[in-house]
């Protein structure tokens, strides 16, 4: 990773990952992939290795970013999905080229049409916000109780009750405040 960037926030689901490459919304926004050569990282270390990126290409991604996570903030407060986030997903879904093939250790692997084909990786992530918004893995979304982040993110906690979107990052800062407001309160 490159060090003139803010690192990336990885979780265990591409959809809710992809969405944290903008992080702190509701405060001072942090872009994660502000180039298109930070985008090609992303996907590397996401497993969807592409050559380059264009501009455009950047942009579609944003766009899509931005589609999933107005999608599942939306599903994740049961309200009604957003027409322009979902026409966004399904479009960048229906786009790509990629197949899932299988590794010889028995894992899942994407394989995009060529290494220039961000399309394909974009419809691999749209595939996967597909399954989260649609329900149909085990878990439920939720947004993040930091008030200046509010990312969606996908808790599949035994009790599904996860309030943070990250405990190292939104989770510390939270319970530092509570902490500090409280021996303030002492003093």
């Amino acid at each position: 990773m490159r060090a003139e960037f803010p690192e990336f926030r990885l979780g265990s689901v591409l959809a809710t990952s992809f969405t944290a490459t903008l992080t702190e919304r509701r405060g001072d926004a942090v872009e994660r992939i502000p180039t298109p050569r930070r985008l090609v990282d992303w996907l590397a270390v996401e497993g969807l290795a592409v050559d380059s990126c264009t501009n455009s290409q950047l942009d579609r991604a944003r766009e899509l970013r931005e589609a999933i996570h107005a999608a599942a903030t939306a599903a994740a407060l049961q309200d009604p999905l957003p027409a322009a986030a979902v026409r966004v997903i399904n479009d960048c879904s229906v786009e790509g080229r990629a197949a899932a093939v299988l590794t010889p250790e028995g894992k899942r692997q994407w394989r995009l049409s060529s290494a220039s084909r961000v399309e394909d990786a974009l419809g691999v992530i749209a595939a996967d916000a597909i399954d989260l918004i649609a329900g149909e893995r085990d878990g439920k979304l939720a947004l993040c109780a930091s008030p200046s982040c509010r990312a969606a993110f996908f808790d599949t906690s035994q009790s599904r009750t996860r309030k943070w979107c990250d405990m190292n990052t939104c989770g510390n800062r939270q319970k530092k405040a509570r902490f500090t407001a409280s021996r303030r309160k002492g003093a």
